[in-house]
């Protein structure tokens, strides 16, 4: 892995991001743990077959492939880990490579779903055409989590930022921690006089174009790029994999980065609050990144169900950096040999059950009715 700062690669020695693999699938059914979920649980469960010991039937068989978004491998391990005892038929490999290389996998058709943590665009649609024969490739949101901004500043807890602020920090216009700018969001903190260590990722990232959408919708003065998955400034130093980031900002005293809030939970890093207009800052928790996603609205036509984010959204309690993941599938077209097994796994993942696993992660489930329009289209695939 390399780190790259101010336009220099240096040779650095950084965790490597976690492979799910060769791991079995998880339970194909589950009892419903929450009654506004029945829906999407219900058809979870009769896709899985009642019987508490599915067979090959209900799961499928063989090897499911995927790749993808480095912000969902941690539910997918958990996924995998929680309910692998009833579908052992199914074995479940899924690489963690970055959302823009999971969707370079599936448009050369080498796994059979891709993690992305933004939707679709047309010329990925259109490359994937080749691997969707009589069909499209479509968004399915799967499950939502806020993206935290973790920071290692000693001595200082409680960090508030607003999006002018964190704008100019990654634009590389604020490179100190005491800068007057801070200061006035923190007036009772003691600031050191330290420089700011910026990371962003190195690869194409969904959450990169997640972050960067937020600034470009509330901060376009101060961060003037269009949201991409590839960082667009100039400044800073780059990592790959969220992962990575949160290596960095845990080792490096000055650092600030963004990556999902499970990277910050498990690496006890400290995450700053967001200064949004509400009466208050607003923390970096599942509830209040699920609060913002209330505010969503689809915007993909047909089976695509890609949804659009308010990032300004002033809602009191509701965190606005914030992102869905989706799975990235063949409406039609499929490959019949892994189709039984994608849908198996895909409706375990949509269900009340496996929604709700991995609420101590740092996600938070699907809106009942979107629950339920996912599972919807896992049916339906062909």
């Amino acid at each position: 892995m390399k780190l790259q700062r101010n336009g220099r690669t240096k040779a650095l020695a950084i965790g490597a991001v976690a492979v799910v693999s060769s791991l079995t699938l998880a339970a194909c059914g589950s009892d419903n743990n929450n009654a506004s979920s029945s829906t999407s649980s219900a058809a979870a469960t009769a896709a899985a077959g009642s019987s508490s010991a599915a067979g090959e039937s209900a799961c499928g068989s063989g090897q499911l492939l995927g790749a993808g978004s480095t912000a969902q491998a941690n539910a997918v391990t958990q996924w995998v880990k929680d309910f692998q005892a009833k579908c052992p038929g199914v074995t479940v490999n899924y690489n963690p490579t970055g959302s823009g290389a999971g969707i370079t996998s599936f448009e050369s058709g080498k796994v059979a779903f891709a993690g992305s943590d933004a939707a679709l665009k047309a010329t990925d649609v259109a490359a994937a055409a080749a691997s969707c024969p009589g069909g499209t490739a479509i968004d399915l949101p799967m499950v939502g989590g806020p993206i935290a901004i973790g920071y290692n500043v000693p001595g200082v807890t409680g960090l508030i930022l607003d999006a002018s602020t964190l704008a100019k920090i990654f634009n590389g216009k604020i490179t100190n921690w005491n800068d007057a700018a801070i200061k006035a969001l923190n007036p009772t903190a003691t600031l050191p006089n330290l420089p700011i260590q910026t990371f962003h990722r190195t690869d194409g990232s969904g959450t990169t174009a997640n972050f960067t959408a937020y600034l470009a919708a509330t901060a376009a003065t101060d961060f003037p790029y269009k949201a991409a998955k590839l960082w667009p400034a100039k400044s800073g130093q780059s990592a790959t994999g969220s992962s990575g980031l949160a290596a960095q900002v845990k080792s490096v005293k000055g650092a600030i980065s963004y990556f999902e809030l499970s990277y910050a939970t498990a690496g006890n890093i400290s995450t700053a609050k967001i200064a949004t207009g509400a009466s208050a800052p607003v923390e970096a928790t599942a509830a209040n990144a699920s609060t913002a996603v209330a505010d969503a609205t689809t915007v993909g036509t047909g089976a695509d169900l890609a949804q659009k984010l308010n990032y300004a959204t002033k809602a009191e309690g509701a965190y606005p950096i914030t992102l869905l993941t989706y799975e990235i599938v063949c409406d039609k077209g499929n490959k019949a040999a892994t189709l039984p097994a994608l849908k198996a796994f895909l409706n375990y993942t949509v269900s009340a059950a496996g929604q709700s696993s991995i609420s101590s992660l740092g996600y938070f489930p699907l809106p009942a009715a979107l629950q339920a329009k996912v599972a919807a289209e896992i049916a339906a695939l062909s």
